[in-house]
């Protein structure tokens, strides 16, 4: 791809997208089909490619992304006014052990072309034999009602504590939660939580708590399990005279603890790496999160760990992904894993696919089809080796998929608590949104990396002008800098660093 100004993704498509804003009139010459556009159509926005009967599937990325509403002629703009999606509440899915053997294959061919020759990162070994790839103090509330003092104590420390080596930063992960809720949220809350003070990327930790929520201190403590209590810290407010001075203590306790840590030269194997995709536009399927999907192909060939979430954002394209499940379990936890968040939605009276936004369609996205099957291009072919609740840490090296909703920031965070030391965050509109680990942004179209390069990190939209493995080069040279402290990402020098927390039910 150099430099076109139209494409046609696969070769089975009935439609074309417009790599830039097209005029009316416009000569279409692709394969061997010439075509006068009979309309403008905007950057990142379809044209048909043949008459459409109404009714008929239409066709990108070689699959159905939607029904014609009406009949739709050579060269038309096809989008939300003309395409429907075909997408139902429940869907039949089959175990192909002829497509499962084929990724196999192709990933085994990746693993050998890897072996013996890794890339190194620079990064922080934990005792429990993970690594962090920044020696941050976090500061964890247990409850919503000490958020202001744990900012307090944030500019305290920011203040005080000396810039060093060992020291990345002092952050604290601020939320409304941990006391009245029921159930599942409640339980999402304290997970999540818990999952936060045991991130390697967190050298020191203080858990602070009121002592009257829900989320009792002591609960919270069994829930952890045991700790090393030089590097967390727990405060309860209600139990101390003066609660700033007790933790500016812990804090300074913790900041000596951390003194000796040193970053220590590992394979680059050791990562694990969220993906997720955001203001989407219909370039994104198309050179972002098919970069992306090339990176994932390379780090699990390497032996690394990648985390895929956003579960709505799978409808209409779930097949594909089952089609890479390495055994049946595994594809049987996808089944479910697909079916429990359709459950979800009808659950609560709402169809499964209320799905592109707003952003998304003025980007050129018509239906969740579309979306999905653009969506699913970050996990690239790499075999899918596990799947995981919300709120669980991966434990499996390969592609794991993991439960969670496709909103920014509750996905972020999802990534984040499952144990990504890093995010890829792949956008077409643009958004400065930052989870606590580093969340690389990589745009769709150069256009949005010139505009917002304060929230850009890297400019997927080379590849329309470039070759692929010069420009993944480029991005694996990018993430081994940011995973080795050498460089930090925009949400990081910004100061855009987040959490929130899934939630389904009542609040008392």
């Amino acid at each position: 791809m150099k430099n076109v100004p139209y494409l046609r993704v696969h070769p089975a498509d009935t439609v074309a997208v417009a790599v830039s804003p097209l005029e009316a009139g416009t000569t279409v010459v692709i394969d061997d089909l010439s075509i006068t556009l009979v309309e403008a159509i905007p950057q990142g926005h379809k044209f048909s490619l043949k008459a459409i009967e109404k009714g008929e599937p239409i066709i990108k990325y070689g699959a159905p992304i939607g029904g014609a509403k009406t009949a739709i002629g050579v060269g038309m703009h096809v989008h939300d006014t003309n395409i429907r999606t075909l997408l139902e509440e429940e869907g039949t899915y089959v175990w192909d052990e002829a497509q499962v053997a084929h990724f196999a294959q192709k990933a085994a061919l990746l693993e050998d072309a890897y072996r013996g020759k890794i890339p190194t990162i620079k990064a922080y070994k934990r005792p429990d034999g993970k690594i962090g790839i920044r020696n941050e103090i976090w500061i964890v509330p247990t409850v919503g009602c000490v958020n202001r003092t744990a900012e307090i104590l944030i500019r305290w420390a920011e203040e005080t504590l000396a810039p060093a080596p060992f020291f990345d930063g002092i952050h604290v992960w601020t939320h409304p939660w941990g006391c009245s809720q029921l159930g599942d949220d409640h339980e999402n809350t304290r997970t999540i939580l818990a999952d936060l003070v045991c991130h390697p990327n967190a050298g020191g930790v203080l858990v602070l708590s009121l002592g009257c929520e829900n989320n009792t201190p002591e609960s919270f403590r069994k829930l952890l399990g045991p700790v090393d209590e030089t590097r967390v810290k727990f405060l309860t407010t209600q139990s101390v005279d003066d609660e700033l001075e007790a933790a500016k203590a812990m804090i300074r306790e913790l900041y000596e603890a951390m003194r000796e840590d040193r970053r220590e030269e590992v394979g680059m194997d050791n990562l694990i790496v969220g993906f997720k995709c955001g203001g989407s536009d219909g370039m994104s399927g198309i050179t972002a999160n098919p970069l992306v999907g090339r990176f994932c192909d390379a780090l699990t060939a390497m032996g690394g760990s990648a985390i895929l979430t956003e579960v709505p954002e799978m409808f209409g394209a779930e097949q594909l992904l089952m089609n890479r499940t390495v055994d049946r379990e595994v594809f049987e936890k996808t089944v479910k894993l697909i079916n429990d968040f359709k459950h979800y939605f009808t659950a609560h009276d709402q169809v499964v696919y209320e799905n592109p936004s707003p952003g998304n369609k003025e980007g050129g996205i018509s239906t969740l089809e579309d979306k999905s099957l653009g969506c699913i291009q970050k996990g690239g072919e790499a075999m899918i080796t596990d799947v995981i609740a919300y709120g669980d840490r991966v434990s499996k090296r390969g592609l794991t998929l993991l439960s969670g909703p496709g909103n920014d920031i509750v996905s972020t965070t999802a990534l984040t608590a499952s144990g990504a030391h890093i995010i890829l965050f792949t956008t077409g509109r643009g958004t400065p949104l930052g989870a606590p680990v580093p969340t690389i942004k990589i745009s769709s179209n150069t256009p949005l990396a010139e505009k917002k390069a304060n929230w850009i990190d890297f400019d997927g939209g080379r590849l329309l002008r470039e070759e692929g493995d010069e420009v993944l080069s480029d991005l694996i040279a990018l993430i081994k800098a940011i995973a080795s402290g050498e460089k930090r990402a925009q949400n990081e020098i910004n100061g855009y660093r987040e959490i929130s927390i899934f939630k389904d039910g009542v609040i008392l």
